[in-house]
């Protein structure tokens, strides 16, 4: 039996959130989106600084091999301007996170009642 198979762990996610006030990197709020919109910079330093944190925890001393396939995803609302997400994922590729998922949040339909006639 091959050994990779064998040892095959589940890949870890990193998961940062947009909101449309705050970003959070797994669960801690790292960012105001009125800074990022204000700021030209495309890396947002409190966010890599988090990465850096969360990285460190999850993958230890292997930092090094395993950043190139470490995953992110990012969750976004449908508000957040772009240029907010682009720097958010400018930040991340960065500091060596290459596999990006994005997900847009849309607000869910507001249920309309239906009027007899």
């Amino acid at each position: 039996m091959p050994a990779s198979s064998v040892e095959a762990k589940p890949r870890e996610t990193v998961v940062i959130f947009v909101s449309p006030t705050v970003v959070t990197v797994q669960g801690e709020s790292v960012a105001l989106v009125s800074e990022i919109l204000e700021t030209t910079n495309q890396d947002i330093a409190a966010i890599g600084e988090r990465l850096a944190e969360v990285s460190e925890n999850i993958i230890g001393l292997r930092t090094q091999i395993v950043a190139e396939s470490q995953e992110i995803t990012i969750l976004a609302d449908r508000s957040v301007p772009f240029s907010v997400i682009k720097k958010v994922m400018s930040t991340c590729t960065s500091r060596g996170f290459a596999r990006i998922s994005l997900a847009v949040l849309q607000k869910a339909p507001e249920a309309r009642t239906a009027s007899a006639t």
